[in-house]
């Protein structure tokens, strides 16, 4: 199968009738489309009859704008178009959506908020890339049937009808968005009615993760001890064996609730809690006792415990690493950056949310005490335990994930360890957005996206 790149021009409905198309001949010739006789038109969910006339000189494709509103096309897109010629089938595309958690209407220059940049560019690398995205929230799901409403980009944002996309990327944010029985039911109804491909399609916790990937030999080096912690006993064995553990809520995201137990000389308990004014410190003469005020917590929070690290520090400053690691254009995974966090002054954790910092991998090491060999081999170490990591996450969780947020840390010898893996990274944690220049995050992802879409 043969693709090529077409401009699409929108006339007026008595110029063209709905069933006749325009192309350009040199397109007709490359893709080897016989003219004057019907084929299908598809783009993701929309199939429709047409004849195609020929036009010299021409490198475009021209559609009516009875076709243009039933397919959402707005003039001047740049698509790919392919021809299969076995179902005589012109396919336009890749058609990708992206699924957000919440518009705003009524901010017609933002429309989704803090990721509304992120979304724009994203229309950029289509237009540059030969494909077409619109964004749309769990509010426009079951509409209409076969079709749904979302935004697309014409010299500003607006709200049409659009055929289901070929792909679906699942950026939502809230667990209880993602649960509602009507996105549940879209997600398996797009797969098993029009083929779409979905995919980050759902949140993984903690406790998940680990348990998983405990089983996969291969990734027991990077693994702390973890467990879901359930009884008083659990925590007495867990504090026994190391002098510091780490409580995490199981469901957490931007180090909310994280809570450092550690051991004292006199054989007290220091806990050091996560809160918004900063750190909170208390002492607990028992494991019982400290258990006791956790108790209430855990009627409506679950928590993993897990062995604490001796990890590297920046003049006392805890350091991690995010890595993004995403499908790419072949389907396989790839690392698309790796980069150091570095705590803020009142905190253990490093994300960017608690005035953590961020740096790059060889900055942030050449400031520790690590040795010089495991300075120079710190980013390969990290590279390869990401993509070892995404694998195993593959492998052992049924789910289809195109981008994981792998938090990974190194200890004062050097050792790579696993933190916590995330099935939302954000668009706004690795590198700047820009209003030129496209990141390769999001070229990444539609890069992955075509792949799927079969372009």
């Amino acid at each position: 199968m043969s693709k090529k790149k077409v401009t699409i021009q929108v006339t007026g409905s008595g110029i063209l009738q709905d069933d006749v198309i325009m192309l350009g001949e040199g397109v007709l010739k490359a893709l080897k489309i016989p003219s004057g006789r019907p084929l299908q038109l598809q783009f993701g969910s929309f199939h429709r009859e047409v004849t195609v006339i020929p036009v010299p000189r021409y490198d475009g494709l021209r559609i009516n704008q009875t076709v243009a509103s039933q397919t959402g096309l707005v003039p001047r897109s740049v698509l790919s178009v392919s021809y299969r010629s076995a179902s005589r089938t012109l396919r336009l595309g890749p058609f990708i959506s992206v699924l957000v958690s919440q518009d705003y209407p009524d901010q017609p220059d933002r429309p989704f908020g803090s990721i509304t940049m992120f979304c724009h560019e994203l229309v950029n690398a289509c237009r540059k890339q030969g494909a077409y995205v619109s964004f749309f929230t769990p509010e426009d799901i079951g509409t209409i049937k076969g079709q749904m409403r979302g935004w697309v980009y014409d010299d500003g944002w607006k709200k049409t009808v659009l055929p289901v996309a070929d792909v679906v990327n699942n950026r939502l944010t809230s667990r209880k968005l993602e649960n509602k029985p009507s996105v549940q039911h879209f997600m398996k109804e797009v797969k098993s009615l029009y083929g779409t491909q979905t995919f980050n399609e759902k949140f993984l916790d903690k406790n998940e993760v680990f348990d998983a990937l405990k089983s996969i030999t291969t990734l027991k080096k990077v693994m702390p001890e973890s467990h879901l912690l359930k009884t008083s006993s659990m925590l007495k064995a867990m504090c026994n064996r190391y002098p510091v553990v780490f409580l995490k809520p199981v469901r957490g995201s931007l180090g909310k609730g994280i809570i450092r137990v550690s051991r004292q000389n006199d054989g007290s308990f220091l806990t050091l809690a996560t809160s918004v004014g900063g750190t909170r410190k208390q002492t607990y003469t028992s494991l019982d006792k400290l258990y006791a005020s956790l108790s209430g917590k855990m009627k409506t929070t679950r928590y993993q415990i897990q062995q604490g690290l001796t990890l590297i520090d920046n003049s006392g400053r805890p350091v991690d690493f995010r890595a993004l690691v995403q499908k790419n254009k072949v389907g396989k995974w790839s690392v698309t950056s790796i980069v150091a966090r570095i705590a803020g002054g009142s905190h253990y954790v490093s994300n960017l949310a608690r005035g953590g910092s961020l740096s790059t991998v060889k900055e942030a090491v050449a400031k520790t005490a690590l040795s010089n060999a495991a300075k120079a081999s710190a980013y390969a170490g990290l590279h390869t335990a990401a993509l070892d990591i995404a694998k195993g996450i593959e492998q052992a969780i049924p789910a289809h994930f195109g981008e994981l947020g792998i938090d990974l840390a190194l200890d004062t010898t050097g050792r790579v360890w696993l933190l916590e893996v995330n099935s939302k990274p954000s668009k706004n944690d690795n590198t700047p957005l820009s209003e030129s220049k496209i990141r390769p995050s999001v070229k990444a992802m539609l890069e992955y996206s075509s792949y799927l879409a079969g372009f």
